[in-house]
């Protein structure tokens, strides 16, 4: 693709990167094939292809308006363009920088800023977030009906094992995991015992980053992945073996540490280290010898839904099911399971409309089989995917530490 951006633009880091991306797509529309939103939408600025073209625009310094915003806000970032695209456009880090520009030049509707606002200083600070959402519990027979299918209801929390073993890990405890659904994490810490790995969760550690990021907060973001670096970096020099996490969205973002910190020459070097540390927790898993969990349901039927964050974000489709596979348990089929579920971080809040679609089409899919349990790898779906079902939705990791033996 041709491009001619703003000498502005295109003389800033960002404005390369952009140039670079749009110069690699080369408008074959395979991405419209695999999108969610121009499958249910059927226009082409609600797909890869069309918001591309509107990026480019913007960058180019064509007028930018409220209805530019709307088709790059309807988008997941669900990222199954990217598997998809055969020119391997990095098309997740593009929306970044055009949503940013948008936000820049066109703003928000008072209402709109307070919520975007609202949800970056609660969802990243778990202690602000267990009150918030301790008081939804308490009020929970006086809220309407829809608010009440989304709150997570209360859990017994779970004990870890003590630290014994010499192989250690880092393990990110997230913001919205930590309060929502903190078993995902005790769960992980036993079953990785089991396999002779202890966990270390450091103290000052915090929010990946990702929701700021994908509010085009990007500053507020580096200043939690600085964070994070500094409170890992001490565990890094004295030998742990991986920075751990079993929130598919937040490992995506970890990732690309190195990637978003590139400019920063404080940071980018142990940015970049820590990207190569970081691993999914199927990556873990399924580098074991898997026998020592000595599973005792064998048949047991699951259907597994699999988070864009690690099938197209992570590009690790396939793993968790793998695992599931290897200790027994028996996959039921789930149709389309490439398409995003809408949880997409914030985009169940900010486009309730388009996820409530996308939600009632996965749990069809994933409950045409008759499943026992349904399992997922990611918080947010595994929150979004319960607000619809009152079938129990869990991660795949409690599965495996509730039918230990």
């Amino acid at each position: 693709m041709q491009t001619h951006l703003l000498p502005t633009i295109l003389d800033t880091p960002q404005g390369q990167e952009a140039d670079a991306i749009l110069r690699s797509c080369v408008h074959c529309g395979f991405c419209t094939a695999t999108c969610p939103t121009y499958q249910l939408l059927g226009d082409e600025l609600d797909s890869p292809r069309g918001r591309i073209y509107l990026i480019k625009q913007v960058l180019e310094g064509q007028p930018v308006t409220e209805r530019t915003q709307r088709h790059l806000d309807r988008c997941l970032t669900c990222r199954s363009c990217e598997t998809t695209c055969p020119s391997g456009v990095r098309y997740a880090r593009l929306l970044d920088i055009g949503r940013s520009v948008v936000e820049k030049r066109v703003g928000r509707p008072p209402l709109a800023a307070v919520k975007r606002w609202g949800l970056r200083q609660l969802l990243p600070y778990p202690g602000r977030f267990a009150l918030a959402l301790r008081l939804g519990q308490w009020v929970r027979p006086l809220l309407p009906a829809k608010l009440q299918q989304k709150l997570p209801t209360r859990v017994q929390v779970d004990s870890r094992p003590v630290l014994r073993h010499s192989r250690r890990m880092l393990l990110l405890e997230g913001c919205a995991q930590s309060v929502a659904t903190p078993n995902t994490n005790a769960a992980t810490a036993r079953v990785l015992d089991r396999l002779g790995i202890s966990l270390i969760s450091p103290a000052d550690q915090g929010c990946c980053g990702a929701v700021s990021q994908h509010l085009s907060a990007e500053d507020e973001a580096a200043a939690f992945m600085r964070r994070n670096i500094d409170a890992w970096w001490p565990h890094i020099e004295n030998g742990a073996e991986a920075i751990l996490i079993t929130a598919s969205g937040c490992g995506s973002q970890v990732k690309e540490y190195g990637e978003l910190l590139q400019q920063d020459a404080a940071y980018a070097e142990k940015a970049r280290r820590v990207s190569a540390l970081a691993r999914d927790l199927c990556e873990v898993v399924d580098a074991e010898a898997l026998e020592q969990l000595s599973i005792t349901a064998p048949g047991l039927r699951v259907a597994y839904h699999s988070p864009c964050s690690l099938q197209h974000g992570q590009q690790l489709a396939g793993r968790v099911e793998a695992i599931l596979t290897r200790l027994g348990f028996k996959l039921t089929p789930v149709a389309d399971s490439h398409l995003c579920c809408g949880s997409a971080g914030t985009y169940s809040i900010l486009q309730p409309a388009l996820s409530q679609r996308l939600l009632d089409n996965k749990l069809t899919a994933l409950q045409a089989g008759e499943p026992q349990w349904i399992v997922s790898a990611n918080v947010g779906c595994q929150l979004h995917l319960q607000s619809g079902t009152t079938q129990s939705v869990r991660h795949w990791i409690e599965l495996l530490d509730e039918t230990m033996a």
